[in-house]
C-alpha cells in the first residue's frame, strides 16, 4: 500500500510538527508500507525538487510569488495543488493522508477527487486557534470564523478524518462531523529517539552552574501560550523552600525577549539560565540535567482541546513532569499517578506544587516507572500507527 503524506513543512526543518511526521512515516515504513511526503510552499525555497532525509523522501512545492493575505493563501493552494498532481501522476498512491493546515487539505481534496484517490486530513490543531495562541489571530474575528468555517468544510468532504486528540474529536463531532469518521491518532514517543535517557553531564552542569542544583526545566517553543512567565514569576516562591533550585529554559520563540525581561527584573535572575536553541541531537544532554519539567500552559481554547507532544517526551526520559490543569494536559497526565497538576495561571500553586515534588524524593522512581510504562503502552508510535490502518484499509480496499 502507498501512502502520499501532504505537510505544511516537514524535515530538515525542526518542529514539533516535523518530528511528528517523522515518527509516523518512520513506523509505516518498519510496517512495510510504501511512503512518500510532499511539503507545502511553506517549507520555503529547498535544493531540490525531491530529496531523501533520514530515509524519508521528501517531494518539495515550490514557494508562489509573495503577495498580502487573502492572495497569499490562494496562491499556496494552487502551488500545492499543481505540484501535488504531478506527485500523484508520476508516484501513484493508493492514499492520500493530508495533514493540517486546512490549507493543504483544500488543496488536496481537488486533486483527491479528479485522480479518484480516497483522503484521510489529519487535524493536529484548528488553524484558527494556533493563530491565537500565537498572537497573529483574534477570537471570534473575521478571519477566524472564515477559517473555522473552511476547517468544518474540509473535514466534511475528507473521506476519513483524524485528530491527535479526544478534544479535537468532541469539538469536530459537535460541528456535525459523523463519530464514525473520525479517528484519534494521538501524540506519540519515538522510543528509539527519546526511550534511552542519558546519565547527567556532570561537565554541562558545571558549565552552566547547575552542579549540585536542584533544576526545574522546561525545553521547547517560547509562546506565550506555555505561560513561562508563571514559571518565572514561580522561581522566587520556590526559593523561599527550595534555596538549591534552579530554572533551565531550553529553546527560544516569539516571547523570548520579554521572557528575558522579567527574568532579569525578578528576584531570582540569579538562578534562571537561557540556554537558546540546541541542536535535535543535543536535547537529550538537557534532559539529562533537569530533575522536574515543567509545563505551566495558560487556559485558553488552543490549551484545553489541543495535547501537546513535550510532556511525553519527558515521561520517556523518565523524568517528573508538573503542569497545569488545562484539558490538553488532562487528557495526557493523571494527577498524582504518572504527574502533577496545577491550577493553570497561579505561580504560588506551580512553586507549591514543585516544593512538594522535591519533598518527596523517595517516591521519584515510581513515578518515574509509571509514567515511562504509559508511553511505552498507550503513546509508542511503533503500535499508534496501527490506528490509521483500519481507515486505510477502508478507504483504499487494499490490506498489506
Amino acid at each position: 500500500m502507498r501512502i502520499l503524506h501532504v505537510l505544511d513543512h516537514g524535515l530538515p526543518l525542526h518542529s514539533g510538527y516535523t518530528f511528528r511526521t517523522r515518527a509516523i512515516v518512520t513506523a509505516q515504513q518498519a510496517r512495510g508500507l510504501e511512503v512518500a511526503c510532499l511539503t507545502g510552499p511553506r517549507q520555503g525555497a529547498t535544493a531540490a525538487p525531491c530529496e531523501t532525509i533520514d530515509g524519508i523522501t521528501f517531494h518539495r512545492t515550490a514557494p508562489p510569488p509573495p503577495a498580502p493575505s487573502p492572495l497569499r493563501e490562494w496562491r499556496e493552494i494552487k502551488a500545492l495543488e499543481a505540484r501535488l498532481g504531478a506527485v500523484v501522476r508520476d508516484w501513484r498512491p493508493d492514499q492520500l493522508h493530508v495533514h493540517s493546515p486546512v490549507l493543504n487539505a483544500l488543496a488536496a481534496l481537488a486533486v483527491a477527487r479528479r485522480e479518484g484517490l480516497p483522503l484521510l486530513y489529519e487535524i493536529r490543531a484548528f488553524w484558527e486557534d494556533a493563530a491565537v495562541g500565537n498572537g497573529t489571530g483574534r477570537e471570534g474575528s473575521p478571519r477566524y470564523r472564515a477559517t473555522r468555517a473552511l476547517e468544518t468544510w474540509a473535514a466534511r468532504r475528507a473521506d476519513a478524518v483524524a485528530v491527535i486528540c479526544e478534544g479535537l474529536r468532541r469539538d469536530l463531532a459537535a460541528r456535525g462531523i459523523p463519530s464514525e469518521k473520525i479517528l484519534v491518532a494521538p501524540n506519540g514517543v519515538d522510543m528509539s529517539l527519546f526511550g534511552s535517557p542519558l546519565g547527567p553531564d556532570r561537565d554541562l552542569a558545571r558549565r552552566l552552574g547547575l552542579d549540585g542544583a536542584d533544576v526545574v526545566g522546561f525545553i521547547g517553543s517560547f509562546y506565550d501560550y506555555e505561560g513561562l512567565d508563571d514559571l518565572v514569576a514561580a522561581m522566587p516562591l520556590l526559593l523561599a523552600t527550595r534555596p538549591r533550585a534552579h530554572l533551565l529554559l531550553v529553546g527560544g520563540g516569539p516571547v523570548e525577549a520579554a521572557l528575558k525581561a522579567r527574568a532579569a527584573a525578578s528576584p531570582a535572575r540569579g538562578r534562571i539560565h537561557f540556554v537558546g536553541r540546541v541542536p535535535h541531537h543535543a536535547v537529550d544532554l538537557y534532559y539529562s540535567l533537569i530533575d522536574i519539567l515543567a509545563y505551566p500552559r495558560k487556559a485558553m481554547r488552543l490549551t484545553e482541546l489541543v495535547t501537546p507532544l513535550k510532556p511525553l517526551e519527558a515521561m520517556a526520559q523518565r523524568k517528573l513532569v508538573v503542569a497545569s490543569n488545562v484539558g490538553g494536559h488532562r487528557e495526557l497526565i493523571e494527577d498524582g499517578v504518572t504527574g502533577t497538576l496545577f491550577p493553570a495561571g497561579d505561580p504560588a500553586a506551580l512553586a507549591q506544587a514543585l516544593d512538594r515534588l522535591f519533598a518527596n524524593r523517595a517516591r521519584w522512581d515510581e513515578r518515574r516507572d509509571r509514567a515511562r510504562r504509559f508511553v511505552e503502552r498507550d503513546r509508542n508510535w511503533s503500535s499508534n500507527i496501527s490506528r490509521y490502518m483500519p481507515a486505510y484499509q477502508r478507504l483504499t480496499g487494499k490490506t498489506l
